[in-house]
């Protein structure tokens, strides 16, 4: 299922993991394990932030995704099932 990752890390943490390597680590992991179909980085209210599009092929995987950023960056992170354009379409035709 085409997911929504967004991960945010507090600053206190974020400023300490990248002095010590952390943030880079768990984010280079995670890049190449999840394989996400697009990454943004940017600043959100002052809070590093990421947001991956990612295939979750199933539930039982979000612990393995999400502990990285919890343990490492005492991050928040969030899940949120997404759509394209065309899934939309496909979607809204079958409700009618």
């Amino acid at each position: 299922m085409r997911t929504l990752l967004r991960v945010t890390v507090p600053v206190e943490g974020g400023n300490k993991a990248i002095k010590d390597g952390t943030l880079q680590k768990i984010v280079n992991d995670s890049l190449e394990r999840l394989r996400p179909e697009a990454a943004y980085f940017y600043s959100d209210r002052g809070f590093r932030t990421a947001l991956m599009v990612i295939d979750l092929k199933d539930t039982s995987d979000i612990p393995s995704i999400a502990e990285p950023f919890f343990l490492g960056l005492n991050a928040t992170v969030e899940f949120m099932p997404v759509m394209n354009a065309e899934e939309v379409k496909k979607g809204i035709s079958k409700a009618l």
